[in-house]
């Protein structure tokens, strides 16, 4: 008897740990499961982009020292300052992640440009602002999302 209360009682145990777990997000085709960035590391993402700011533009550049393309500067960050090995293309990073109301961004969040096939992504720092490696011969630089270029593109904001 007394061995058939302690099998039950740790049967309960393990189902109640079982259900005290926080479910991961998962991304919107359900496959793939995300971890979500704490409040520290989209802190630490956010000012590690600003200091690229500067870098040269290299189409396919995923380095500090060779350049950057978009997609290989948010790489980059995210590798160094969170351990996540974001997707390498554009097309890729808007679906990475889960979506994220424009009210509700925090810095660190992905900004992605393009109506239908995402064409340009960068990193939200705050305040309105993003950091991105817009174009040959250019640089690494933050802009305003409400600038007059920026705010006539559809945007999509992804949280990884």
């Amino acid at each position: 008897m007394r061995a058939s209360l302690c099998l039950a009682l740790l049967s309960a145990a393990l189902l109640l740990a079982g259900c005290g777990t926080t479910p991961q997000p998962r991304s919107p085709r359900g496959n793939v499961t995300y971890s979500q960035l704490s409040p520290d590391q989209s802190s630490d993402i956010a000012i590690h982009a600003l200091g690229l700011v500067g870098t040269p533009y290299r189409y396919g550049g995923n380095t500090p020292e060779g350049g950057f393309d978009c997609s290989g500067l948010i790489g980059y960050v995210y590798k160094s300052r969170a351990g996540i090995a974001p997707p390498r293309t554009v097309a890729q990073l808007s679906d990475f992640g889960l979506p994220v109301d424009s009210g509700d961004l925090r810095t660190g969040d992905l900004v992605v440009f393009g109506a239908g096939r995402p064409t340009h992504a960068g990193i939200y720092v705050g305040e309105g602002r993003f950091v991105h490696a817009p174009s040959t011969g250019g640089e690494v630089r933050m802009d305003r999302l409400d600038s007059r270029y920026w705010s006539r593109q559809k945007t999509a904001f992804r949280r990884p």
